[in-house]
C-alpha cells in the first residue's frame, strides 16, 4: 500500500483527512450501477474482495446522540449490541436526510473520515481480522483500502462487537 496522491482527480474530504495524516492508504474506484441500492456488496464484487473486508459507514442515533457505527457488508448492525457497547439504551438508523445532512456525503458514500459534522466511531471488531479493509472514500464507486488500526486511530473509534455476521 501506498500514499495515494494528494492531486488525486477524486478528492474527497475523507481523502484529505488521510492525506493530512499521513497514514498509508490505497484509493480503489469503480463504475457504480445506478440501479444497485446494496452499495456495499456492489463495491465487494466490483473490486474482487471479501464481503467481510468492506465496510459500510452507518449513521446511529443512541439515545439521542448520533454515532458512525462501521460494519462488514457481510453482516448486518445490531442496534442493542451498539448500545450497549455506546453504554446507550435505545439506538437506532438515522434516516437518509439526517445521515447525509450530518456527514455531508451521500448515502451509499457516507465515509468515516471528514464528515461535516463528527461524532463517535464505533467499529465491529471483526476488522481486526483483517490487514486492511475497505471504506467509503465519500462518493459511490470510490472506497478506501486502510489497516484497521490506522482506521481505529484517525477515527478515535472504539471496537466493538456490534454486528451479526453471516
Amino acid at each position: 500500500m501506498s500514499i495515494a496522491s494528494r492531486s488525486h482527480t477524486t478528492a474527497t474530504p475523507a481523502l484529505r483527512v488521510l492525506n493530512l495524516a499521513g497514514v498509508e492508504y490505497q484509493v480503489h474506484e469503480f463504475e457504480h450501477d445506478p440501479h444497485v441500492r446494496r452499495y456495499g456488496t456492489e463495491a465487494a464484487q466490483k473490486l474482487g474482495v471479501d464481503s467481510g473486508r468492506v465496510f459500510k459507514t452507518l449513521i446511529i442515533m443512541v439515545d439521542g446522540e448520533p454515532f458512525s457505527a462501521l460494519v462488514p457488508v457481510s453482516g448486518q448492525l445490531d442496534l442493542k449490541l451498539l448500545a450497549q457497547a455506546t453504554g446507550g439504551k435505545k439506538a437506532q438508523l438515522a434516516g437518509i436526510a439526517t445521515s447525509e445532512r450530518r456527514t455531508g456525503y451521500p448515502t451509499g458514500g457516507i465515509s468515516p473520515f471528514g464528515q461535516r459534522n463528527s461524532c463517535p466511531v464505533v467499529i465491529d471488531h471483526s476488522a481486526n481480522d483483517h490487514e486492511t479493509i475497505f471504506v467509503s472514500a465519500g462518493k459511490r464507486g470510490l472506497e478506501i483500502e486502510i489497516r484497521p488500526a490506522d482506521l481505529i486511530m484517525i477515527t478515535d473509534a472504539r471496537v466493538d462487537r456490534i454486528a451479526a455476521l453471516d
